[in-house]
């Protein structure tokens, strides 16, 4: 059954509104996925508390039990609340060539699972990502990470949100002005930093940092708790789409080594290329990198 939502149903009304951006209707949709998000926390949390089975995706990922349910039940969810929309997930994008997808003006991209090495280690930081993409923008976002209970969502023009509990009130969150002196990084928990990270630490001096996983990163960055993310590895679109809304809502920008802005759904490979997170900075992030990773234009 489609969610009703007036004389029109949310499809219909969504149908209307991503032609024309509206705040207000891209608001009445957004509890409809937050309510998705949330059970498909539960699914998860269910199998976290659990015995569960563990394999290895051909790129040598890990994939369990908990990210093939939680693709299963945010994608059914998701056909049933807007059926015309289709969905992208990690768990289903090899599936979707680009010769079809690249005709997709506006479609959901889903990380079911984000933080899958996070929830085998048993560390609780991760998360379920679900954004709505439109011309290459994410206009809907929503992180919700469910052994945390917390919960960050946006949707362009209306602002970046938390809710830090279930029950709690959402409170509007912003990225902070970079100081001046020390800035605060946000990174993974892995003990070792790869050398184009450690040569970005280094380069930017006395700094300090925070450890979070998968996209929570980013939502630090949103919440002013940190300054920049940097990630210098294989990441793909479904790891990034929900946070850079979130981010962008909150006032600051998730960039390539050039500078620019993702983008999605541009090429055939999904893969991001390297990027910041930051927050109301006009630091040129790309000049602590190597020469290497540094791009103009």
């Amino acid at each position: 059954m489609i969610f009703e939502c007036g004389p029109t149903t949310v499809a219909e009304s969504l149908s209307q509104t991503l032609n024309r951006f509206d705040p207000d209707e891209l608001g009445r949709l957004v509890p409809r996925v937050i309510a998705i998000a949330r059970h498909a926390g539960d699914v998860i949390n269910t199998i976290y508390r659990g015995d569960y089975e563990i394999t290895e995706k051909a790129d040598e990922t890990p994939l369990t039990t908990a990210d093939l349910e939680a693709h299963r039940d945010i994608s059914s969810a998701l056909e049933e609340l807007t059926p015309d929309i289709p969905v992208l997930s990690e768990e289903s994008a090899s599936a979707v060539p680009f010769a079809e997808r690249h005709g997709w003006d506006t479609y959901w991209l889903v990380d079911p699972l984000d933080g899958t090495r996070e929830f085998i280690k048993g560390s609780g930081e991760f998360s379920v990502n679900i954004a709505l993409v439109h011309f290459g923008e994410p206009c809907l976002g929503v992180i919700y990470a469910p052994v945390l209970d917390v919960l960050y969502f946006a949707t362009r023009g209306t602002g970046a949100w938390k809710v830090a509990e279930v029950g709690a009130e959402a409170e509007r969150i912003h990225c902070r002005k970079t100081p001046d002196d020390k800035v605060t990084v946000a990174r993974s928990r892995a003990p070792v930093a790869g050398p184009n990270l450690q040569y970005f630490l280094d380069k930017l001096g006395a700094h300090d940092e925070v450890a979070m996983g998968s996209a929570l990163k980013s939502c630090l960055v949103a919440e002013g708790r940190a300054d920049v993310y940097a990630r210098l590895g294989p990441t793909s679109e479904w790891d990034t789409a929900a946070a850079q809304c979130i981010v962008e809502e909150a006032g600051g920008h998730i960039i390539d080594t050039a500078m620019h802005d993702l983008r999605y759904n541009t090429k055939e490979s999904l893969l991001n290329p390297h990027f910041f997170v930051t927050g109301e900075s006009a630091v040129d992030w790309s000049a602590y990198l190597p020469e290497s990773l540094r791009k103009r234009g």
